[in-house]
């Protein structure tokens, strides 16, 4: 299935409840404390990371425009001080606002094989903020799963944007068909792997029973045990997997 499974207000609920849950986790916290799933990275770092994620979208997707920004990607806040908490709420609330007032067909720079519109970003910010509440969480207390409809709809933007804008991370070599299961939401995808990075998402709703994808590996569990694999924060086994497991590491997207 690749059809969008939100719109503005559901995915600015996304980034409302989950940056409310980054704020939680981070606010107090030991900056220099080690995030386990962000190897090499202190909770500062993750702050100071989503801050400039959301500085950088506040730079540029209002301009009404689908060209790239002048500036390039750059750092907007370097130190992860003891500020830095201060400056990431800032910048949420710049963000939401700027997110908020702005109608999802405008045009907007996007750097992905999708519509460049201003939708784009509310979806990207909406798993943006949820992958990285649960890194903020997994380094300072119990991570909560994704919320099922958000997860399912993150492992649609995977399969959907990242991986098609080249941003996948993991072997690019492998062929075969693989199957995600979303076991507490009825949704399900499979994908052709087609080497040398290519790839196909199929679509299930026009699939005939002769057209069967014979999958060689299939991953099934809660959606966000899904998102949570296909970004890296947990490994395939926490699912329930047959087949060649390394085919389902060709959909990681972190």
């Amino acid at each position: 299935m690749s059809r969008l499974l939100g719109s503005k207000d559901f995915w600015l609920g996304g980034v409302r409840a989950e940056g409310a849950a980054f704020r939680e986790a981070v606010r107090g916290a030991d900056l220099a404390a080690p995030v386990p799933s962000c190897p090499e990275w202190t909770v500062g770092d993750l702050v100071a990371h989503l801050g400039d994620v959301y500085a950088y979208v506040l730079h540029h997707v209002s301009r009404g425009v689908t060209d790239p920004p002048e500036r390039t990607r750059t750092s907007f806040h370097t130190q992860p001080d003891a500020g830095v908490v201060d400056w990431w709420e800032g910048r949420f609330t710049e963000l939401m606002t700027a997110l908020d007032g702005l109608d999802p067909e405008l045009p907007a720079f996007n750097w992905a094989p999708q519509p460049k519109r201003v939708a784009f970003w509310h979806r990207r910010m909406a798993h943006e903020t949820a992958v990285h509440r649960w890194d903020a969480q997994f380094a300072t207390a119990r991570a909560e799963p994704v919320e099922a409809k958000l997860a399912v709809d993150g492992v649609a933007e995977v399969l959907d944007t990242l991986l098609p804008a080249g941003k996948g991370t993991g072997p690019k070599d492998l062929r075969g068909v693989v199957g995600l299961v979303a076991t507490d939401a009825d949704h399900e995808w499979y994908i052709r792997l087609r080497g040398e990075g290519g790839f196909a998402l199929l679509d299930t709703n026009t699939l005939l029973d002769k057209a069967a994808p014979h999958e060689r590996a299939v991953a099934r569990g809660p959606a966000s045990d899904l998102l949570l694999a296909l970004w890296g924060r947990i490994d395939f086994d926490v699912l329930e997997v047959s087949g060649d497991v390394r085919l389902l590491e060709a959909l990681r997207a972190g």
